[in-house]
């Protein structure tokens, strides 16, 4: 539980923050000093070149991370977009995208994840520009409250286009943290589809540089605010995120209830219509019952076949399930040995992989499939993308799912629901679950997303934590009466498959 990169990936690749020379930022959690944010705009007659370098620290269970983002964008004077570099390290290893447009208008770009490197061909995204292109189209559309436009927002680490829905506050006077007050204006910027919840307020100044900027991330406050650079480099504060994640159990999930279907009843706080944050899997029943109360039921075996099949993306590689890497082949091959059927190959794989990861890797921030099969190190998020891998590269669909999961003891809190992940598996057309990182799957996972395995996909997921209370779970044994799938009988929630 470690992956709150993407709100600070937002911060980055969402505003403008370049700056008209080297400046600094200073990183804040609830005003508590976590990190600092350099920006170098050089401006050459031919081109502009913004780099943005965002260090942020943070502990999770007393084990310090480091966690870095480097962005650098090239545009041309009027904002066109010329080349691109995104460098993001969230493990061991640095993760890397780069792209320059050819001479026929596409871009080439590269990225390499867990050290295994791509090339492919980009056409750029209609109206779609970087940090230059961001800062010109805010200066166009002016500071006048009352003001709206949508910026279309291209995300370097990703290689998509953000809709951004900005609406012009106002102009405010602000403190900055040397005590100098400045006359900025302010502006809010959200997602376009996203909750009011995960808008960013920003404030810039007459030429669009951000001066000052606030985000909610997992309860907390999120403040970046220009500083000199021995203020954003001052020594770092400890802050437990882990801690903010964590969610309290009604009562204890004791061994005989774990292994039952249980339905929980779920509040949503400052949920509004169409935010329902869980999905429905094969293993899990979601109900809204207004007002955003929720009852979830989960329990394996308890549906068949109501959900869609594999998509192409439950098969395929990608940057960071590298399914067709001759490493994480024979690691696959290895561990399911003369297995003859999909489920006992799953079996095999989540067996041998519980074991396999040896070292837990509280440090790790996301680590890709590849990686691991190297370092044999991390914590769900290694277990989930490479277990996946495994399965694709056997030829078995499969995905990540993002949730939650209960724990008796962690970080110094007991009985509480943690931000977990595990892999789901195409078996006798139906998902099954496998969790190599607790060694089985039972019904006190909570799904809250699915996808192919990208960190983005698991940060977006967990943003709803700190608005979730379970306010019941309860044994729910009619659940157990629904029609058995027609492979077998169904069974408890604590065994790897029917």
């Amino acid at each position: 539980m470690r992956r709150f990169l993407a709100v600070l990936a937002v911060l980055c690749a969402v505003p403008a923050v370049s700056m008209a020379e080297d400046r600094w930022m200073t990183v804040l959690l609830d005003g508590r000093k976590v990190g600092s944010l350099h920006i170098d705009r050089q401006v050459q007659p031919d081109k502009v070149v913004t780099w943005q370098v965002l260090d942020f620290r943070m502990t999770r269970s007393r084990t310090p991370m480091t966690l870095r983002t480097e962005l650098r964008s090239t545009e041309s004077p009027a904002g066109a977009p010329l080349a691109f570099y995104a460098s993001t390290r969230m493990s061991s290893q640095e993760n890397l995208a780069t792209g320059e447009v050819r001479d026929d208008g596409l871009f080439q770009v590269a990225n390499t994840v867990g050290g295994q490197s791509k090339i492919n061909l980009l056409i750029w995204p209609t109206g779609a520009t970087l940090a230059e292109g961001q800062r010109l189209a805010m200066v166009a559309n002016g500071f006048k409250a009352g003001t709206t436009y949508r910026l279309r927002n291209f995300d370097s680490v990703r290689q998509q286009v953000a809709n951004v829905d900005v609406q012009v506050l106002g102009d405010e006077v602000v403190v900055m943290p040397d005590d100098r007050r400045e006359t900025l204006h302010h502006l809010r910027q959200s997602i376009a589809g996203a909750g009011p919840d995960r808008a960013v307020d920003i404030w810039v100044d007459n030429e669009g540089f951000i001066r000052r900027s606030l985000a909610p991330l997992l309860g907390f406050r999120l403040e970046m605010a220009s500083c000199s650079a021995a203020c954003a480099q001052a020594p770092d504060q400890d802050i437990d995120l882990l801690r903010a994640a964590m969610i309290t159990s009604p009562r204890p999930m004791v061994a005989a209830l774990r292994i039952a279907p249980v339905r929980y009843t779920i509040t949503v706080r400052g949920s509004d219509s169409g935010a329902n944050p869980f999905v429905d899997t094969d293993e899990q029943v979601v109900r809204s019952l207004g007002d955003g109360v929720y009852i979830v039921d989960v329990g394996f075996g308890m549906r068949h076949s109501d959900e869609p099949g594999p998509l192409p993306e439950d098969t395929a590689p990608n940057a960071w399930v590298q399914s067709e890497s001759p490493e994480v082949v024979a690691l696959a091959r290895r561990a399911a040995g003369d297995a003859s059927t999909d489920l006992q190959r799953m079996r095999r794989l989540r067996s041998f992989l519980s074991d396999y990861i040896d070292a837990k890797g509280l440090d790790v921030g996301y680590a890709s499939a590849l990686e691991t099969v190297s370092t044999r190190r991390g914590d769900c998020t290694e277990h989930a993308v490479l277990l996946t891998a495994m399965a694709r590269a056997l030829g078995i669909p499969a995905r990540v799912v993002t949730g939650i999961v209960y724990a008796e003891r962690m970080g110094g809190a007991t009985r509480v629901f943690v931000p977990h992940a595990w892999t789901q598996a195409w078996i006798n057309n139906r998902w099954v679950s496998f969790d190599s990182a607790q060694r089985r799957f039972d019904s006190t996972h909570i799904a809250l997303g699915t996808g192919s395995g990208e960190p983005w996909r698991f940060f977006s997921a967990i943003n709803a934590l700190t608005r979730i209370r379970i306010d019941r779970a309860i044994p729910s044994s009619n659940l157990m009466d629904m029609p058995a799938p027609s492979d077998g009988p169904v069974m408890p929630a604590g065994r790897d498959a029917p």
